[in-house]
């Protein structure tokens, strides 16, 4: 796999057809300057030595330098190795809420991004554990299976959106089922599922679910995301979400609901906030559970390229200064004294 560390700097390569378009308008330029001085055709035999096709070479080398410059910037990544690491630590699914409901503003920007910083935050305070991503709204599946990479956590974490599950609702008990069946090990104490959510308006019998999660061994926690006074609904061309009737919907938190939900499971709930997002507490009680030993399989570190491609746009613009815009002398050796 290759990742580009500095990828940023790959919108620089939007500048190549622009030289194209210069050494065009160079070129016309000089071509209008010619014309003042006379007839084109005499003016040019005055400069036998001016190459026109090298002046196109010099714009094509320039743009392949500047090419690979701009990628060793971005520092191309490939995985080096594939290392297997036997760890120790809890197995955690989190079940994510990416319903529309979430996109309400009571918290910054809104309360997806901020449940999806807040899990990111807490994925670089994990260290053996394995972590696992579902994401739910009328139905649920699995986005990250249980691992430890959590650079990958990272990367699929930030793909998701309120477009990733297109069919509305709030499915807590199928989100919790789905989780319930993708953890790897069959240890009573090392399992935890969170669910991250409004709580609005959920679908099936959730607290069925987290029951029989919890004679199964694993417990689970609910995070609340949202206020009890209600929040409206924003929608992309700027509006708020309204019902049938033309009423603005105002979605609002169902704490009594997530709290029951937590309790059935075993588990524990936690009102989010802006500062102490809830996952903190929730890891922290996880930890004290009995560790499961485990193998995993992971990138082990990344190799850099960069230098490769540096080395390359070295020799390109070498190159282009070695080209010139004249043509090459044809009688080199021709026999005749300076």
């Amino acid at each position: 796999m290759i990742i580009f560390a500095n990828y940023q700097f790959l919108w620089l390569l939007l500048l190549i057809p622009l030289f194209f378009v210069f050494q065009i308008v160079r070129m016309a330029v000089r071509k209008r300057r010619i014309r003042k001085f006379g007839d084109e055709a005499l003016v040019k035999e005055l400069m036998p030595s001016w190459s026109k096709a090298k002046s196109w070479v010099r714009c094509v080398l320039y743009s392949l330098a500047f090419f690979f410059f701009v990628i060793g910037l971005s520092r191309p990544q490939i995985g080096a190795k594939l290392k297997e690491h036997k760890s120790q630590g809890a197995e955690i699914m989190i079940a994510l809420d990416v319903s529309n409901s979430m996109l309400a503003k009571d918290y910054s920007p809104n309360r997806l991004e901020r449940a999806k910083l807040s899990i990111s935050r807490i994925t670089d305070k994990l260290s053996g554990d394995r972590i696992g991503l579902i994401i739910f709204a009328g139905s649920s599946f699995v986005q990250l299976p249980i691992t430890t990479d959590y650079v990958s956590a990272k990367m699929f974490l930030n793909s998701i959106s309120t477009e990733s599950i297109p069919v509305q609702g709030t499915a807590i008990g199928e989100a919790i089922e789905t989780a319930a069946s993708s953890f790897s090990s069959e240890s009573d104490n090392s399992r935890a599922i969170i669910v991250i959510s409004d709580g609005e308006n959920h679908e099936g019998d959730a607290i069925a679910a987290a029951k029989k999660a919890a004679e199964n061994g694993i417990k689970v926690y609910a995070i609340g995301v949202g206020s009890t006074e209600g929040e409206p609904i924003p929608m992309k061309d700027g509006g708020l979400m309204k019902d049938k009737d033309g009423k603005i919907v105002v979605t609002k938190l169902d704490e009594q609901g997530l709290k029951d939900i937590a309790n059935a499971g075993n588990g524990k709930y936690v009102r989010a906030g802006n500062d102490e997002f809830g996952l903190t507490p929730i890891i922290d009680d996880i930890k004290k559970m009995q560790d499961e030993k485990f193998n995993s399989v992971v990138f082990e570190e990344y190799d850099e390229q960069f230098m490769y491609f540096f080395g390359l746009a070295l020799l390109f613009f070498v190159l282009e200064m070695l080209v010139g815009e004249r043509k090459s002398k044809r009688h080199l050796f021709d026999g005749k004294n300076a």
